[in-house]
């Protein structure tokens, strides 16, 4: 049953009127004057290259920077043991040689490292450096430190050049954790080991890049001489913090900034891409590996049904969610793990399909629903997110226009910083959520929604992933496959126990995927060699024009 053409009309109707909203409030915003840059692009003339960003950093302390408007610096100043292959998901060596060495239980890893590496300040790297900086990661208790602190026992000097991790349990995906931004090696001589001793203004590592200048709305980056591997294309970096995406979209098109990456709104996006079509400036499209979805917490009626749960994921309709409201930005998105990872399978595409109407009334009326007794769903969003009230709105129109009254969504919104507090507690029926991976590897899209450490079938789940979720899902069965992907060191024989770890969560639905992200970057004519790497930081050394 086509449902969409039974409403067309209705569709063109809500559709223009948002677009003339858009619209007008797009013509106000556009002519917010340009506040002055303290790094101009007309400054870059000596081959330095000036980007745009609307991500202010915390910190550039890698011990403590956990969020991606500090990472991303953090990144270009500094080299990791691994690292990604260009243009997808597999590691690579940076600062280590090889691969690691794993012993039989899985425990041990021995990684040989290079030779002849000095950080910023002239000081050597070698195996005590690296094995400092990791234990500072820990020990300082930074906002990341629990992604080592967890499975790390210890962290040696075995030679020179040879440093030896040992864990605390069997974990697979360690070698993604060493490729995370902030597990970097920095100079013993320039930081302390210690709880919250951070240096957040300074950055002193072994990358291609020292820090020049780190000012409130600008930094500088230096070509670092010294550097052991490729120089960079560029002679040095200008970083141009704007106060929002509107001045970023000004600064860019008056061509205040070469590159402009994160953030501007859908709209924004969609009128810089159109002018990129005839050849005003580049638009560079990037798969991301960000997800949305919306989280079910089973604990609350009527969704405490698994019918009424699995009628939700056969209802949604993926491609026009997503057309609707990111303007084709994005990405149908049918599990947890993103397209990018090999262990991905499209079970919610295989189980329910997109906008199965049919599929959904019969699950509710099993069920006991009817239009006397409507399934009425609650569904949040945060107050900070344009784009997710608008896809709120378009499931609550979806489901009004498609479901004759057997099932209902209302919409409700809060401040985020109230959502992210109550989420764990259980007060949402469903919430949409975007989830940013601390590491990629596809356990940092499975473990941390569906492991619980504690709980029951009755109660669901009282302490672990899923209940800070605030879905409360709770399998045995579940957990046990968690455990035993992350002691599998087989890619093959880990592959298949992702297959079935995903096809539960389409059978039980705690979560319903809806996209993933599409990531842009805009650069001038001229301008070559923009890149992000698979965890979406920018590249700045093969920029250059």
């Amino acid at each position: 049953m086509n449902w969409f053409s039974l409403s067309a009309r209705r569709w063109e109707q809500i559709t223009q009127l948002l677009s003339v909203l858009c619209l007008c409030l797009f013509l106000v915003v556009s002519c917010v004057n340009l506040p002055q840059t303290n790094t101009p692009a007309s400054d870059s003339g000596n081959g330095r290259i000036t980007i745009g960003t609307t991500q202010k950093p915390r910190t550039l302390d890698p011990s403590d920077a956990y969020e991606l408007a500090s990472l991303w610096l953090v990144y270009n100043m500094s080299d990791r043991l691994y690292t990604y292959e260009s243009g997808n998901t597999v590691i690579k060596p940076q600062l280590a040689t090889t691969l690691p060495q794993v012993s039989q239980d899985g425990l041990t890893y021995t990684i040989p490292l290079r030779q002849g590496i000095v950080f910023h300040d002239g000081t050597p790297f070698n195996a005590e450096a690296m094995a400092f900086s990791i234990r500072r990661f820990i020990e300082n208790k930074g906002k990341p430190a629990f992604l080592l602190g967890d499975v790390v026992e210890s962290a040696k000097a075995t030679g020179e050049y040879e440093l030896t991790i040992k864990l605390k349990k069997p974990f697979a995906a360690f070698p993604a954790l060493l490729a995370f931004s902030g597990v970097c090696p920095v100079s013993p001589k320039a930081y302390e080991i210690g709880e919250g001793k951070f240096n957040p203004n300074n950055f002193i590592g072994t990358g291609p890049y020292k820090l020049a200048k780190f000012g409130p709305d600008s930094l500088r980056f230096d070509v670092f001489e010294q550097y052991w591997g490729e120089k960079p294309a560029n002679n040095g970096i200008n970083v141009q913090i704007l106060s929002s995406g509107v001045n970023l979209y000004n600064a860019f098109r008056k061509k205040a900034v070469d590159v402009a990456y994160l953030s501007m709104d859908p709209d924004q996006i969609r009128s810089l891409e159109a002018s990129a079509k005839k050849g005003a400036w580049q638009a560079i499209p990037n798969q991301g590996n960000v997800v949305s979805y919306l989280v079910i917490n089973r604990n609350q009626k009527p969704v405490d049904n698994s019918a009424v749960r699995q009628a939700i994921a056969a209802m949604i309709n993926r491609p026009l969610l997503y057309e609707r409201v990111l303007y084709g930005q994005a990405e149908a998105l049918y599990s947890l793990i993103p397209t990018a990872f090999n262990d991905y399978q499209p079970v919610f595409k295989e189980q329910y399909g997109d906008g199965n109407i049919q599929k959904a009334k019969e699950l509710l009326t099993k069920a006991g629903f009817s239009k006397d007794n409507p399934a009425k769903v609650e569904v949040w969003y945060p107050s900070s997110s344009p784009t997710r009230s608008l896809a709120a709105i378009v499931l609550k129109a979806l489901a009004k226009k498609t479901m004759d009254g057997i099932f209902q969504f209302e919409v409700n919104t809060v401040e985020s910083t109230t959502a992210f507090k109550n989420i764990a507690k259980g007060l949402y029926p469903t919430f949409l959520l975007d989830w940013y991976p601390d590491f990629l590897d596809a356990d940092n899209y499975i473990q941390p929604f569906l492991a619980c450490d504690k709980g029951s079938s009755e109660k669901g789940c009282e302490d672990g992933g899923s209940q800070s979720q605030g879905s409360f899902y709770y399998s045995q069965q579940m957990n046990q496959l968690i455990d035993k992907q992350r002691q599998e060191q087989n890619p093959e024989a880990r592959k298949k126990i992702f297959a079935e770890i995903q096809d539960i969560l389409a059978r039980d639905v705690p979560y319903v995927p809806l996209w993933q992200s599409k990531d842009y970057v805009f650069a001038q004519t001229g301008i070559s060699g923009v890149q992000l790497d698979p965890t979406q930081n920018l590249i700045y050394k093969n920029i250059k024009k």
